[in-house]
């Protein structure tokens, strides 16, 4: 038997990081930790003020990669929506795949909820703590639960009428991404509705709006290494190491998380996608390594679309209806995150969740993940809603904000895998529905 040694020479490794966009990210990224270790408290080479000025100009990078795909994301999403609604082709087509993603995006949230939970209340993270010492040095020694808010049924009628637009353009304006997906789906129906001939210019038009953000995307893209070594200078810098480790308990707690959410899609792909996990993941790994550097699912959705299509072949009509719409409201990592951190607060601050509460509370969750901003930090934002709804006191947010931009990151990550996990579930089901088509034809 022969045993062949493989060797990855310099020059090999040399051309993976100029072609391959992971590769790149990941360099960046470990560059960017050893320079905000150098740069950080534990060295203690720079004063903080200094190590301050210089993280912020390395963060000029990742700021202006952040900006330009704000800048595009709107039309990009709004394009998007409503060519993946009319590349159906009919209404009855559309109602199958629209209803069925809904209930798919639904169940994978539930799914994450239910992880979420398991795993919070195994590990019990917040017993970990010292809270008496901890809560003395976050100056919360005399917090105490707040009461809990009522959800009233009279709220509910104004909550479904708000989501709908009465001012697209202000929606437009504002970034409101719930409300302009409302619009491009009422949108795009109507335009199924007509006549091929009277909608024709309009699709033509957002074909164009489409490449020209592409377009931009492509540009961007190439910040994307230099935005991932400042932003993790940044993040490293000033916490340090040592600050990461404190709170060490809650951050395994999500991360086990996520990783058991990861197994869900695993199983997805192989079972109801019917895709090869090793090869599938590999394709994976640019859309992943993006998320992870740049915490937004909106600004790897461009690259994530490209992917859905170009590598993994699936229909257009598939990807483009269905990753803008996950974007927005599918974050499996996003709710699984937030219940984790309700209950490690809970479990921080003593307060007993019954029944009820947690019901509430996977609620709240639930809605909260689907109306979330797909842009960095928004979770911690709305985290807060949920601890009210939990009667946890909102000031216990402090204890995360050290630890929130390491697992936003990773729950990024995870949200963007979600995305392109249900573009695989629903392409093998379009494909299988066609085959029994032209059988039974």
């Amino acid at each position: 038997m022969v045993i062949r040694s493989f060797k990855i020479t310099t020059p090999q490794v040399t051309y993976l990081i100029k072609k391959k966009l992971w590769a790149q990210v990941i360099v960046a990224l470990f560059l960017g930790l050893a320079l905000g270790i150098i740069l950080g408290p534990e060295v203690g080479i720079f004063e903080k003020n200094t190590a301050e000025v210089i993280t912020e100009w390395l963060s000029i990078p990742a700021n202006l990669f952040l900006k330009i795909i704000q800048m595009i994301i709107v039309p990009l999403i709004f394009a998007s929506i409503i060519r993946g609604l009319t590349s159906s082709g009919s209404l009855e087509q559309l109602q199958k795949l629209g209803l069925g993603v809904a209930v798919y995006f639904v169940i994978t949230t539930l799914i994450a909820l239910t992880i979420g939970i398991v795993v919070v209340t195994a590990i019990s993270p917040g017993n970990f703590i010292d809270s008496t010492l901890i809560r003395e040095s976050f100056g919360l020694e005399d917090v105490l639960p707040v009461e809990k808010t009522e959800l009233s049924i009279m709220d509910i009628p104004q909550s479904i009428v708000g989501v709908i637009p009465s001012n697209p353009l202000a929606s437009f304006m504002s970034g409101e991404m719930l409300s302009i997906i409302i619009f491009a789906l009422i949108v795009g129906v109507s335009m199924i509705s007509l006549p091929k001939k009277s909608s024709q210019p309009i699709l033509d038009l957002l074909e164009s709006i489409q490449n020209i953000t592409m377009k931009v995307v492509s540009w961007a893209m190439r910040l994307a290494p230099f935005a991932a070594f400042g932003l993790m200078a940044s993040i490293t810098s000033k916490l340090g190491l040592s600050a990461l480790a404190v709170l060490g308990a809650y951050m395994i707690t999500v991360i086990i998380g996520l990783f058991v959410m990861l197994v869900v899609y695993m199983i997805i792909i192989k079972f109801f996608a019917k895709r090869p996990l090793t090869s599938t993941f590999a394709m994976m790994k640019d859309p992943q390594l993006l998320a992870f550097s740049t915490s937004s699912s909106a600004a790897v959705m461009p690259l994530s679309i490209k992917t859905a299509e170009e590598k993994m072949k699936i229909k257009p009509k598939v990807s483009q209806f269905i990753i803008p719409l996950g974007a927005t409201i599918n974050m499996d990592g996003t709710a699984l995150y937030q219940i984790v951190a309700v209950f490690f607060l809970a479990q921080f601050f003593s307060i007993d969740l019954g029944f009820t509460t947690i019901l509430l509370i996977t609620v709240t969750a639930l809605a909260a993940s689907i109306g979330a901003p797909s842009a960095p930090g928004t979770g911690i934002v709305i985290l807060s809603t949920i601890l009210i709804a939990a009667g946890i006191p909102p000031v216990g947010i402090v204890l995360l904000l050290g630890v929130d931009r390491v697992l936003d990151m990773t729950r990024t990550m995870v949200n963007v895998t979600g995305d392109l996990t249900a573009c695989l579930f629903f392409d093998n089901r379009i494909n299988a529905d066609e085959i029994d088509i032209e059988k039974s034809g």
